[in-house]
């Protein structure tokens, strides 16, 4: 179960690097702005502050699951770097998790946006905290 919820935390950390890439790098490329439901390339430029800095958001949190899936992999079990691992993997990836329950709740046509964007962090929290708590 361990390597499973890593490997889901890998994933998630990976899907979260992606989107930082489309917000804050390729947002008014045309292919990034209609995957977003941008409207028009004038309200891609109106928008790019803001997509660039939830962009942000989203590679601090990938950062922070790469780090934790690290310290659990290079960690010793009950280490203190195993147990910091854990705990930013629970934190970034339930984050993310949490984001995409927002997302989900914002409208129907966001639910598959929130489905690809939560699954692996679900996955990775659930799995994580059956290891942890056997």
């Amino acid at each position: 179960m361990i390597l499973a919820s890593l490997l889901f935390a890998f994933l998630a950390a990976a899907l979260h690097v992606f989107i930082f890439t489309m917000e804050s790098l390729t947002w008014t490329r045309p292919a990034t702005w209609k995957r977003f439901g941008v409207a028009s390339q004038q309200d891609a430029e109106t928008t790019k502050s803001l997509a660039y800095n939830q962009g942000f958001y989203n590679l601090f949190l990938a950062v922070g699951a790469f780090i934790g899936v690290g310290l659990v992999v290079f960690g010793g079990s009950g280490s203190v770097q195993y147990v910091a691992g854990w705990t930013l993997i629970f934190s970034c990836c339930g984050s993310m998790l949490l984001a995409a329950a927002v997302l989900a709740f914002t409208g129907r046509k966001y639910l598959r946006a929130a489905a690809t964007q939560g699954t692996t962090p679900l996955l990775a929290v659930v799995l994580g905290l059956l290891a942890v708590l056997q």
